[in-house]
């Protein structure tokens, strides 16, 4: 795993995208999580706050009243990154030689022609929850399945970066339960459902291409923030941190 000097070569970040493409998509996000704070800051007192809920948490979380204040901005912060954070994988995927980010507003997210395959992806396995599920199944099934669709024949890929515990290293056929029918989606082995890991090795060729990224990423933000002036590096319990939570989402591959 990373250990906080491995990143320090002459050489690419990654053997799959430019280095500039790479701290492009990492600044975006960098630049939207300082903007996301400094707007928590500017609007806290936009919505009422309620000092009864303040209590009980500063009381229960052992927090004063600063340290919960702090807690409060970077919640508010933290939603509007983790938004984001789907999108930077769209954008590195679809910068993969072969590949298109389609960008938002298109029928899919990317697209490799040659291949002939079309994906959505996800953040998260539980960004889309419930009967939302089926829409995503019916609207891949309206892209592929026509023969007059600019798709029909291509496989369709549903990507959850962060995938369930039972479903990682997967890439299986995506059948969501439909509660109204009760029963599952049709079987069908052009509508797939996939990790972030069996993904990110798809599409590159590279069967650890998602942990080259994680390796990567930590020297790629603390050159951007150095940049910026904003002082900032990994700590030794940081890295320590950050690898638990990779093992722990991709099945101890680190």
């Amino acid at each position: 795993m990373w250990d906080g000097n491995a990143l320090k070569w002459d050489m690419s970040y990654l053997e799959y995208i430019p280095d500039h493409v790479l701290k492009a998509h990492v600044e975006h996000v960098i630049h939207i999580a300082l903007e996301a704070q400094q707007k928590a800051s500017d609007e806290f007192h936009k919505n009422v706050i309620d000092p009864f809920s303040a209590m009980f948490e500063m009381g229960g979380f052992k927090r004063k009243a600063k340290a919960w204040r702090k807690s409060e901005l970077d919640r508010k912060a933290q939603k509007t990154v983790q938004n984001h954070v789907g999108e930077f994988h769209q954008k590195i995927l679809g910068a993969v030689e072969g590949w298109q980010d389609l960008g938002l507003g298109g029928n899919v997210d990317l697209i490799n022609k040659e291949r002939r395959i079309i994906a959505e992806v996800k953040n998260k396995y539980n960004t889309v929850s419930g009967g939302k599920l089926n829409g995503v199944y019916d609207d891949l099934a309206s892209l592929i399945m026509p023969k007059a669709s600019m798709y029909h024949g291509f496989t369709a890929y549903f990507v959850n970066i962060i995938p369930k515990k039972n479903n990682i290293g997967s890439d299986l056929p995506f059948t969501p339960s439909d509660r109204a029918a009760g029963q599952r989606r049709e079987k069908n082995d052009k509508i797939r459902i996939i990790d972030g890991r069996a993904f990110y090795a798809l599409v590159t060729g590279r069967p650890d291409a998602l942990e080259e990224l994680y390796h990567a990423l930590p020297s790629v933000v603390e050159s951007i923030l150095a940049n910026k002036a904003e002082k900032f590096q990994y700590s030794k319990s940081d890295i320590a941190h950050l690898n638990d939570y990779y093992a722990k989402a991709f099945v101890n591959k680190c």
